[in-house]
């Protein structure tokens, strides 16, 4: 049995601010040690469930966060950034389960520790299908299309409750309740990761209850922009046009260049954004 694991930051037990979880950031190194223990919590449940493979992808920012010599040695770890999939890279319909490990909710959720999709700064709203989106659903479709269910979602209570929404059969880990988006009441790391352990072992174990997250083509890929010279930048992508002066949408019936596509217009605005303050 083949597990797919993708570890993010912002959700992870213990996490409640940019300094945690930024490079620069004062308690940075601290955040890659406790992002690295809710990773591991996550690879040694899944053994314990009956996994023979596991895969996991560090999806956080610059995608070199984890320890991997903290890590079981039975895993394998996609580290470095530049990865068309960015946070599924590696995930495809050879895999039975997928793991969503240090999850946050979407961008403007109230009560969500970090809250934002994909990028904090240059984003406001990420919409698929005409709704508004975060990681965690972007990706399921993703796992979904492949008939790859999710079967556990880590994170902050937010992003617990927004899996439950859409994702059947998903076991949930809130590993902290959000006060608002700086602050959180947040369980002991070594609690976190125990119930992490113990929840993917009984999703993994029973992952035939868990059902694949699927969408309908066409996929309608929406992105308000906090810039107007980012939105027109990214139109400049063939397929890809604008709807307002800071959005654009692109339409496709595959939904992994859905994913390609959206990784190609974050590093644009990630390297435009560095000029458009006041865009």
């Amino acid at each position: 049995m083949k597990i797919f694991i993708s570890v993010d930051m912002e959700g992870v037990s213990g996490i409640t601010d940019p300094e945690d979880v930024l490079p620069d950031g004062a308690d940075y190194q601290r955040g890659r040690v406790f992002m690295t223990g809710d990773a591991n919590a996550a690879i040694l449940g899944a053994y314990d469930g009956g996994a023979d493979e596991v895969l996991v992808n560090d999806s956080h920012w610059i995608m070199r966060n984890l320890l991997l010599e903290r890590l079981d040695p039975r895993a394998r770890t996609i580290k470095g950034f530049h990865k068309s999939l960015c946070m599924v890279q590696g995930l495809d319909a050879s895999y039975d389960g997928a793991i969503f490990v240090g999850y946050h909710a979407c961008a403007g959720t109230e009560g969500g520790v970090l809250n934002h999709t994909m990028l904090g700064k240059e984003i406001q709203n990420i919409y698929l299908n005409g709704e508004p989106t975060g990681e965690t659903r972007l990706n399921a479709a993703f796992a979904g299309h492949f008939g790859v269910p999710v079967v556990v979602v880590a994170g902050d209570a937010a992003v617990c409750a927004e899996a439950q929404r859409f994702l059947g059969g998903v076991q949930t880990v809130a590993v902290k309740d959000g006060i608002d988006k700086f602050s959180a009441d947040c369980l002991h790391p070594e609690v976190a990761q125990a119930r992490i352990r113990e929840a993917t072992a009984r999703a993994v174990a029973s992952r035939e209850l868990a059902t694949p997250y699927r969408l309908a083509p066409p996929y309608r890929l929406g992105i308000e922009w906090n810039s107007t010279t980012i939105a027109a930048t990214c139109a400049m992508i063939p397929g890809v046009g604008l709807t307002g002066s800071r959005s654009v949408e692109f339409v496709t019936d595959d939904y992994p260049e859905l994913m390609r596509v959206l990784v190609v217009m974050l590093l644009l605005a990630m390297q435009v954004g560095q000029k458009a303050i006041y865009g």
